[in-house]
């Protein structure tokens, strides 16, 4: 029974879309500018740096609580855990509240990592951010992160790792076309400082 309540409480949890609720406040939707995607990036550069950064924590908070409180509640079961993870990660990535369209899970992902290995929380943001800010390619950033995280979760518990590294693949297959324009040099840069130093215009 646990496990059936894990997969849906963390899958309605993740299709929170808060990455489509906070810019609706400025009448942006995210859908229609940009890159399209419901995620923290897109609505920082839609609708600048206090509903970006905001949506990108958020959506990992919408997949830390209820991960952390399955987590507990079954006592670190591996597929309790398992579940609720892949669940409220796929819930952003597929929002049954946005037809099946949401993000590509970076935010919900690293919110998992807190949620039951929080070093390798921490180690994704210290990458992402390294990365973001040297060579402004948030999805590079992202997806490098991600496996980083991952490969040291091997360090604390396998199933850490593993479980880590299927949601790094899963955000990795989301980003595809973000891969594909980084090969051909064409993806779009992101300066976070410069978001930081002032707003952009709605």
């Amino acid at each position: 029974m646990i496990h059936l309540l894990a997969g849906l409480i963390c899958y309605l949890c993740g299709s929170i879309p808060f990455s489509y609720l906070l810019p609706k406040l400025k009448k942006i939707d995210v859908r229609t500018v940009g890159s399209g995607n419901v995620g923290g990036t897109n609505a920082l550069r839609a609708a600048g740096p206090v509903i970006g950064f905001s949506c990108m924590i958020l959506d990992a908070l919408k997949a830390f609580i209820p991960v952390l409180v399955f987590s507990k509640l079954s006592g670190m079961d591996p597929k309790v855990v398992g579940i609720a993870a892949i669940a409220a990660v796929l819930g952003h990535d597929f929002p049954i509240f946005l037809k099946f369209k949401g993000g590509k899970g970076v935010a919900s992902t690293t919110g998992v990592m807190f949620a039951i290995c929080y070093p390798c929380g921490f180690v994704f943001l210290a990458v992402w951010l390294l990365i973001v800010l040297t060579t402004k390619f948030v999805s590079l950033g992202s997806i490098i992160g991600l496996y980083t995280a991952s490969l040291v979760g091997f360090f604390f518990n396998t199933n850490f790792g593993v479980l880590f590294l299927i949601l790094a693949t899963i955000s990795t297959v989301r980003h595809s076309d973000n891969v594909e324009r980084l090969l051909h040099g064409t993806e779009r840069k992101t300066d976070l400082l410069a978001f930081l130093k002032k707003r952009r215009p709605s």
